[in-house]
């Protein structure tokens, strides 16, 4: 997160400083990547402060939405062109169909107001699975699911900066036959969405990769609570697409970008276990008497 967010920050300070609206984005940047540093210092310091140890552990969790507010000047120094001609022709390729303007005929109005009710647990999930590992006392699962988590959206908001794309709701709006159609909350939760100050966030999708990665520590960890989010994580998965916020690319490329992450803090966290401190057997001939 320190190095991630430093690396924005001195971007937008220097070659990108020409982007609109860089100088706020360089302040929240310089904030979260001092963030970890400061409140492990004074962990460090207190360390029978049990609130100062609770907010630096997750100090990422609020990070991942906030960065994604202030995203714009880095995408628009790195990539100002959108990308969503390419991703929509890689769906035709790949499907023969653009998935969000076939399941627009295919799903319910009542259907759509629950996978748009679900959509919105993107950060709701990830937040109670670091809740139930941390008061759980599972301090390493803990660590490597933080870790993972730190690892995926670096890699994601990368190639939101690299391949910007603004979705099917907007790129494809003339393939739709209507605006999203639901019962009861679908229209106010599709103008919500569209009220971000970043939209060219489709590739790979977030929303599928996030869901994935707490289902995978959840299995390992929290079976109980992989159970629990099971069908609203499915769901949320499936909302990227009726929501029309997403091409199936995004979803496909999710997945090897997950799988990927969960390697390597894996492999992070054995290696670190492999280094920590062994009691080793005293000898007989170690034993001192008086």
């Amino acid at each position: 997160m320190v190095v991630s967010c430093a690396f924005a920050a001195l971007t937008l300070l220097g070659p990108a400083r020409w982007a609109p609206g860089s100088s706020k984005s360089i302040v929240y940047f310089s904030v979260f990547a001092l963030g970890p540093l400061v409140l492990r210092t004074l962990e460090s310091y207190f360390p029978q402060h049990r609130l100062l140890a609770f907010v630096a552990n997750f100090w990422l969790l609020p990070v991942i939405g906030l960065s994604h507010e202030v995203l714009s000047p880095l995408v628009t120094a790195l990539t100002p062109v959108l990308r969503d001609a390419q991703l929509a022709a890689m769906d035709q390729r790949l499907f023969g169909a653009q998935a969000a303007v076939v399941l627009g005929h295919l799903v319910p109005p009542w259907l759509t107001d629950i996978l748009m009710l679900c959509y919105y647990g993107h950060f709701v999930w990830p937040l109670m699975l670091g809740v139930v590992l941390y008061f759980t006392g599972r301090h390493e699962a803990f660590d490597e699911y933080l870790l993972a988590l730190s690892l995926f959206f670096t890699f994601n908001y990368l190639f939101y900066a690299l391949v910007p794309a603004i979705g099917p709701r907007y790129f494809l709006y003339f393939a739709f036959d209507q605006p999203l159609q639901g019962v009861w909350v679908t229209s106010f939760l599709d103008s919500v969405m569209r009220l971000p100050g970043f939209a060219r966030d489709c590739f790979p999708s977030g929303h599928t990769g996030t869901t994935l990665l707490v289902f995978v520590y959840a299995k390992r960890f929290a079976p109980r609570y992989f159970r629990v989010m099971l069908v609203p994580g499915l769901l949320l998965i499936a909302a990227t697409l009726v929501g029309r916020f997403h091409y199936a690319t995004d979803l496909v490329c999710a997945v090897p970008l997950v799988a990927v992450v969960v390697g390597l803090a894996v492999g992070w966290g054995r290696t670190f276990a492999r280094r920590d401190p062994v009691a080793r057997p005293v000898t007989m001939d170690a034993i001192v008497r008086p």
